[in-house]
Order: C-alpha cells, then sequence, then structure tokens
C-alpha cells in the first residue's frame, strides 16, 4: 500500500517559525482534513508533503519510493499560449512523466548505461500517472463539464471565469496519483461541480490531504482533521470526520479554559497562603527580639520559644513555595485566544423604498443574453442569486450596480442608495498601490486610520505597504471586508465572499450578515453560508436566459 509519512517537520521564513514539529500520515483510503487560521502553514505544508518544498526539520519519506504525490495548489497558474489539454497534461504530471519517458527511450535506443533501469521506472510512473488514455479521458471529462471538445486546443487564458473553474475541476478528476494534496478545491465551483468534487473525493482510491474553507465538503469528506495551532504550529490530528472534530475541538477548549482557572486559582490560594506564613513569621521574629517583650519576660525559654515558633513558620512558607514550584512545572498552557474577524458592516442612512431596481432591462456579455428582467429591491430586502457557473450570476450584479450596459430598458438606484461590494475578483485590489492606500482611497481614511483599520484585519506592518496585487487570495478578502466596515453602505453586495477565508472568519462574517439589517445581493455556493444567512427571496438566473437565435 503506497503512503507519504511526515515526521516532526519544522519549517520557518526568516525569523517566522510556520510549521514546529508537525506529522502526518496518509495511506490510500485515507481523507485528512487540514484547518488552521489563514496565513497558518496549511499550503506550506502541503508544498513539503509534495516534495516542492524541503523542511527545516523532520523528515517526509513515500513508501514505496514510487509513490506518485500531486499537488493542486489553490490558484493555478495558466501559462502563455497555454492549451486547455497542455493544461491539464502539465498539472495531472502526465506532461512531466511523458517527458522523462521521451529521454529514457532515447538513451535506451542508445544503449546508455543504466538505460534499461531508467525507461522502466519511467514507464511505470506515466502509467501510474495515467498517460496512456489522458486524451481520452480529457475529451470525457472536459465534455461531461461542459466544456467543448473544440476547447481543448484553446488558450487556457481565454477562457471565462466560470470555465476556468470547470477546467480546474477537470484537472483534480483526471489526476492519477497514490497521493492527492488538495488547496482549497472548491473556489469558484457551482454546486454541480461541488457535487462532482464530493462525490470524487469520496471514491478516489488515492490517500487524500485536504486543506478546505468548506465546512460542508470536509463533513461529508474527511474521516480525520488535522488542526494546525496558530500560536504554537503545532498539528494535532482528531479521529473521526468534522463534526466529531468540531465537538472535540470545543471540549478540548473548554477544559483547558477550566483547568487553567483552576491551575490559577489554586496558585493564588497558595501565593496567599505564603504571604501570610511570612507575616507570622516577621511577627514571631519581632515579639522575639524585641526589648519591649525582653523588659515583660526575661525568661531565655519563652524568648526561644517565640524565636522558634517564628523558624516554624517561615519553614511552612518555604514549604509552600516548593508546592507553588510544582504546581508551575506541571502548569497547563495558558488558552491563548485565537484572532477573530470580529466584523460589522459599516452602515449609511437606509434607503427610501427602492434601493435598486431593474424595469424590462436586457443585458448581453458573451454568449448570454438575459432579460428582460424586472425586480425591484427595497431597502430591508435580501436577495440570493443562483445559477450554474457562466450562467450570468455576476452579470446580473454588474447590471444592478450599473457597471453592464443594458441593451433595453431601464435601472434605477434610489438617490440614498450607497452600494457595498465584495467582487468574486476582489478588482480595487488588483493595483500596484500599497494596500494602505487602496484602502485609504476606497474608504475616505487618513493613513493612520487606513493602517490601523488592516491592522484589525490581520495586514500588519508591511503587510499594509506592500503593493496590493502582492497580497494573497485570503489577505484580498480579508482587506475588503475592511473596507466595507468603514465604508457606511445600505445596499451590501457579495459575490463568492467565502473564497479564500478561513473557516473562523467565514463563522464570523456570518455573525455579521446576520445582523445587518439593510438590504443585501448575495452570491454564494458556500452550502453552509447559504443555509445560515435567510433572505427574503432567491433568483436562478438560468430563468433569465434569453435563447439564442
Amino acid at each position: 500500500m503506497s503512503g507519504l509519512t511526515a515526521a516532526n517537520v519544522s519549517v520557518s521564513f526568516g525569523g517566522l517559525v510556520v510549521l514546529d514539529g508537525v506529522s502526518l500520515s496518509i495511506r490510500a483510503g485515507d481523507r485528512t482534513g487540514i484547518v488552521a487560521a489563514n496565513g497558518v502553514g496549511k499550503s506550506t505544508l502541503l508544498m513539503v508533503l509534495a516534495g516542492e518544498l524541503e523542511p527545516d526539520g523532520g523528515t517526509v519519506t513515500r513508501a514505496p519510493a514510487t509513490t506518485t504525490v500531486l499537488r493542486l495548489a489553490q490558484e493555478p497558474d495558466i501559462r502563455p499560449g497555454e492549451s486547455l489539454a497542455g493544461h491539464v497534461a502539465r498539472r495531472t504530471h502526465v506532461a512531466a512523466a511523458q517527458a522523462d519517458l521521451d529521454a529514457s527511450t532515447e538513451a535506451l535506443a542508445r544503449g546508455a548505461a543504466g538505460a534499461d533501469d531508467a525507461y522502466d521506472a519511467a514507464l511505470q510512473r506515466w502509467l501510474a500517472l495515467g498517460g496512456a488514455d489522458l486524451p481520452e479521458r480529457t475529451a470525457e471529462v472536459t465534455a461531461r463539464l461542459g466544456l467543448a471538445e473544440t476547447l481543448l486546443d484553446r488558450k487556457a487564458s481565454e477562457l471565462s471565469g466560470g470555465q476556468r473553474a470547470r477546467l480546474g475541476l477537470a484537472t483534480l478528476l483526471l489526476a492519477q496519483p497514490d497521493i492527492l494534496l488538495l488547496d482549497e478545491p472548491t473556489n469558484d465551483l457551482d454546486d454541480a461541480g461541488l457535487a462532482l468534487l464530493e462525490t470524487h473525493l469520496r471514491t478516489t482510491s488515492a490517500g487524500l490531504a485536504l486543506v478546505s474553507h468548506d465546512r460542508a465538503l470536509l463533513a461529508g469528506v474527511a474521516s480525520q482533521i488535522l488542526e494546525i495551532d496558530e500560536f504554537t504550529r503545532h498539528g494535532v490530528m482528531f479521529a473521526g470526520g468534522w463534526d466529531a472534530y468540531v465537538a472535540e475541538r470545543d471540549t478540548a477548549r473548554r477544559r483547558a479554559v477550566e483547568d487553567y482557572a483552576a491551575y490559577e486559582a489554586e496558585r493564588g490560594r497558595l501565593t496567599e497562603a505564603a504571604r501570610r506564613q511570612r507575616q507570622w513569621a516577621r511577627s514571631g521574629e519581632q515579639r522575639a527580639t524585641s526589648a519591649r517583650q525582653y523588659r515583660a519576660d526575661p525568661d531565655k525559654f519563652s524568648r526561644a520559644y517565640h524565636a522558634g515558633m517564628a523558624q516554624q513558620t517561615g519553614a511552612r512558607a518555604a514549604s509552600i513555595d516548593r508546592a507553588i514550584g510544582r504546581l508551575d512545572s506541571d502548569a497547563p498552557d495558558e488558552v491563548r485566544e485565537p484572532w477573530q474577524l470580529r466584523l460589522s458592516i459599516g452602515e449609511a442612512q437606509r434607503t427610501g423604498d427602492v434601493a435598486v431596481s431593474l424595469t424590462s432591462a436586457v443585458v448581453r456579455r458573451g454568449d448570454v443574453t438575459l432579460g428582460p428582467v424586472s425586480l425591484t429591491l427595497g431597502p430591508t430586502d435580501r436577495l440570493r442569486l443562483t445559477g450554474p457557473n457562466g450562467s450570468g450570476k455576476t452579470t446580473l450584479v454588474d447590471t444592478l450596480l450599473g457597471r453592464a450596459p443594458l441593451m433595453s430598458g431601464q435601472r434605477y438606484a434610489g438617490p440614498s442608495s450607497v452600494f457595498g461590494e465584495l467582487d468574486q475578483t476582489r478588482r480595487v485590489f488588483a493595483s500596484d498601490a500599497p494596500v494602505a492606500d487602496v484602502v485609504r482611497s476606497a474608504a475616505g481614511l487618513t493613513e493612520e486610520e487606513a493602517r490601523t483599520l488592516l491592522a484589525k484585519f490581520r495586514l500588519r506592518g508591511d503587510a499594509a505597504l506592500r503593493p496590493a496585487r502582492a497580497l494573497s487570495p485570503g489577505e484580498r478578502t480579508r482587506a475588503c471586508l475592511a473596507v466595507l466596515q468603514a465604508r457606511g453602505v445600505n445596499v451590501l453586495v457579495l459575490d463568492e465572499p467565502t473564497n479564500h477565508l478561513d473557516i473562523e472568519a467565514i463563522e464570523q462574517l456570518e455573525q455579521a450578515l446576520a445582523s445587518y439589517p439593510n438590504a443585501l445581493i448575495l452570491v454564494t455556493h458556500d452550502r453552509r453560508l447559504a443555509d445560515a444567512i435567510p433572505v427574503t427571496a432567491t433568483l436562478d438566473v438560468t430563468s433569465l436566459h434569453v435563447a439564442p437565435r
């Protein structure tokens, strides 16, 4: 049985400890979810497991050595000029295996020393990764995902956002490693894609390590959870699935709080007892040596008695000090509260009777035409837009925001409507300007206010001065949320808001949205977020399609 084992892995970048003594074992059929706050080392751990990053300490071993390991990154790089078929071959590692096989075949033909063994190893790896029938499987899977066969020779960079999401899913479905390492595979997938992904992950024979913020996916797939602690950077394994992990984690945190409170109470009691004993000892010594007592009681035995009692009292204080030392040596770790988003949405004065409306509006983008659309969003209405990738959800959002030109019909926004948007691409931060400058401009803040705000969203110090486009996906999302908190808005537009957020931040976002009183337009495929946020209406965008003539 193929497997991968990491033992006491440690990684540091400069003076920053990212992982410290993390251990993990993955065998065929294992389903391990990996969770931690953003920036705590999940992606780094996957890179170490894949052999792409050498750890500073610890070991990573494959048994047998021929075990194939594939990591699919959070944001796949689409290279200039690369076709869809070429992209799939590269990301499944079949292209690299093919190159090794071609080189070893050429060496074999030349009669090079050791060519037989090299050719056999290259052939076995190529076969194991599914190279023999990859073209046929690619055509079948991409067709099932709605990517026409004519697209396979097109440049991957020309695909729409929805098509890129389906291409990423196709790569995952076509990969055939022994160990599969996935970093946020649900980002940008629609409901149908999520269902396909979950079914594949439950049935694949590959061992699986899954980094995901999607709680429904973790609940449906994972059989054990590795939690990387934000403070110690150690890994703790929890047996059982997601729900068992949440229950055990919450119980462990509660017990840790209770144990530390009991330790502090006992230490306080002993410290106070030692203080009283020392005070009594000092009083006894004073009585034994004071001139007044000597004159009142010249008996040397009485003086000796008081002195002895003072010594005994001092000895009891020393004994209590030793008890405190023993208590401290076994003291539980202090419970440190993890960073929390603590998000509140800045609110502007409520709009009039109409926040935004469309009347017989028709809009076209690419191959999709929507309309005629007539809808009205009132000051407290909450609308969720649904539909598969590429169906036009973002197009309708852009229409409501006035960004998409109408072919016909009308758009109306109330004079007091103030829109706040978290768009799917986080476009406001696609800039070379420093992060703090982007936030300052978008939210109308001073530089000091912008940096203070960013620090609350875990973008401290140099992070606030980096070019905005250099932010990680999770950092971009937090920065967008910071802008929403600083601005006063009364029409909130969220397009896939949970992409790249960690789980605890998503739960904080749910709480903020639950108490937000004004108009809301929500696009999400996060099943638990959708269940947690009540809406007044749901609109399937496919019902607005105009059939092509």
